[in-house]
């Protein structure tokens, strides 16, 4: 089984699935063998990639229930070497099914642990800590954060390294935090720059170098579901994820 990655931050709106989706498009063109887990009812993944309702009858959720592997719930995509667990609003309940189940927190663990023949395993987590996410961060071996220039950007972060610090003490002790991409960085304002200087300041290394900065395009993407390094090659988004997909690659290499 390769690395598990989960991309996990509480706060909606920050990039999380934009860098799932494009991050793994990075890997998978460099030949490395990638599946995406949409663990997020909201299941912007799975139409981000352009699956239709029709492919999203067998998701995550029946596999998290059964706490099973089933092949027949990877779906391939437009871009070879990558593939997909589907997510459903049907996943918004697992969170109040699983709530009274024996290890509720390691579903998803029992299910990531069948699956085989891949580089990467890329978990995007819903905006909530709640047990779903629970589940992705008890199921990895790392965690990267997304994490958008905006003033309040830091308080949220420190929530989420505290419930990782949790779940390493108690369910994961091999989890760490890979590392931190500043997203949504808009050079025409000076509070995208002061707050760069404030979380470089705060967590050195752990902040990637590449920046994802406010780009037209890579908003424009999913809604003809594609990433943005299929929908414009050569924008600044896309060359932004290419960056830190070779961030990322060296991470792995060391």
């Amino acid at each position: 089984m390769g690395r598990i990655i989960s991309i996990a931050n509480q706060k909606g709106g920050v990039g999380k699935t934009t860098t799932t989706i494009n991050l793994a498009t990075a890997l998978s063109s460099v030949g490395k063998k990638v599946l995406i887990i949409d663990l997020d009812p909201q299941s912007n993944a799975s139409s981000g990639l352009g699956l239709d309702e029709n492919q999203r009858n067998k998701t995550i959720y029946e596999l998290l229930i059964s706490k099973s592997f089933n092949e027949k719930y990877i779906h391939t995509t437009l871009i070879p070497n990558l593939d997909i667990i589907p997510a459903s609003m049907d996943l918004a309940g697992a969170e109040i099914e699983l709530v009274d189940q024996k290890d509720r927190e390691s579903f998803l663990k029992t299910v990531v642990s069948q699956i085989k023949n891949y580089d990467n395993i890329i978990v995007d987590c819903p905006p909530a800590l709640g047990l779903l996410t629970i589940n992705g961060l008890v199921a990895c071996n790392s965690v990267i954060i997304p994490l958008q220039c905006e003033f309040f950007a830091l308080e949220g972060l420190s929530s989420l390294i505290a419930t990782i610090d949790s779940i390493r003490n108690s369910f994961n002790e091999k989890i760490e935090i890979q590392g931190i991409v500043l997203t949504m960085y808009d050079t025409r304002n000076t509070l995208s720059s002061l707050v760069e200087k404030d979380v470089r300041s705060h967590l050195g290394n752990k902040v990637y170098t590449t920046v994802i900065p406010r780009n037209v395009r890579v908003s424009e993407a999913p809604s003809h579901g594609k990433p943005v390094l299929l929908y414009d090659t050569n924008c600044l988004g896309s060359r932004a994820y290419i960056n830190l997909a070779k961030e990322v690659i060296n991470q792995q290499n060391k």
